[in-house]
């Protein structure tokens, strides 16, 4: 597979902001006796939700931030699981609460962000923190944006002027990356499934953000020669056909893995085509993930600092 892009990696940038948080961490706890404090709840058995889970809590103990793992049954209801939130609400303990999602489908999502205090809510999902960074005032920012931004930033990607393209409109990446690089003097357009003819608009994009969940359906024809390329994606495969289609004649490395675990990892670009136009290229895995976690540990300082009124 000949390759042009360069590759984004996530991890020394993801290393280095949670380095960062350590410090400060650390200063914290000696100018002001506070350690900040996050509260992870998971909601059912599903196990990509507990390796999410696992992953952030591991982070906390990496960089100094005291965390709690609420692991509550399926059987779990509403009204027990709003409890929960106005109990973690109230203590001054808890800087940060992250709920983690997809919930089951007997709860309701919506009341369950709702109930969280925006001040706590480390994944910028209320209302509240969504209406602020829709004004362009200082909140609580949804951490894999958050985190897509700091990569582009860090290497130097320009973003004042350029034309970028966000393919997917969720509340939890597409809709907020929009903001930011708003805020940031890009030229956006969002696109979607109802989108006509998405290849002649994304080729437009210097830079192409692409959060939709379809393994490998942006393909070369959707990218400028050239854009820096940001894969969110992260969809199992479990074919070697499919396997080799996407990866080419570099789908050596990717079949061992699926030997070992049945599985490899590939995002919503697909890799090959996208290596031989892109100018830049996030991997997966290895990209957007690692940031998204070091982002929430960012968030949850941020909160314990805003709570209590200490400036940096």
């Amino acid at each position: 597979m000949e390759t042009s892009a360069s590759l984004l990696e996530g991890g020394p940038l993801a290393a280095k902001i949670k380095q960062e948080v350590k410090t400060e961490i650390e200063e914290m706890v000696r100018a002001h006796g506070v350690r900040p404090g996050l509260a992870a709840v998971r909601v059912g058995d599903d196990p990509a939700s507990a390796v999410y889970v696992a992953n952030k809590i591991k982070a906390c103990e990496e960089v100094g931030i005291r965390s709690e793992h609420h692991a509550l049954p399926e059987s779990t209801t509403t009204a027990e699981l709003l409890d929960l939130i106005a109990s973690l609400n109230s203590r001054d303990d808890v800087d940060g609460i992250l709920t983690q999602l997809p919930l089951p489908a007997g709860i309701e999502e919506r009341a369950i962000i709702e109930a969280l205090d925006p001040a706590k809510d480390v994944d910028g999902f209320h209302p509240v923190n969504v209406g602020n960074l829709a004004l362009g005032r200082p909140s609580l920012v949804p951490c894999t944006p958050a985190g897509i931004i700091e990569l582009l930033v860090q290497n130097d990607v320009e973003i004042r002027g350029a034309r970028a393209c966000v393919v997917g409109r969720s509340q939890i990446v597409g809709r907020p990356m929009a903001q930011l690089l708003l805020q940031r003097d890009a030229t956006v357009t969002i696109c979607h499934s109802r989108t006509r003819d998405l290849p002649s608009v994304t080729r437009e994009a210097d830079l192409l953000i692409v959060a939709i969940g379809r393994t490998g359906m942006i393909r070369g024809e959707h990218i400028k020669p050239g854009a820096t390329v940001i894969d969110v994606g992260m969809n199992k495969v479990t074919d070697a056909d499919q396997i080799r289609e996407l990866f080419g004649s570099g789908a050596g490395k990717r079949l061992d893995v699926l030997s070992k675990r049945g599985f490899t990892l590939v995002g919503d670009v697909h890799p090959a085509e996208a290596a031989e136009v892109a100018g830049r290229l996030t991997p997966v895995p290895g990209g957007v993930g690692l940031l998204t976690v070091a982002m929430l540990m960012k968030n949850t300082l941020l909160a314990a600092k805003l709570r209590r009124k200490i400036s940096s």
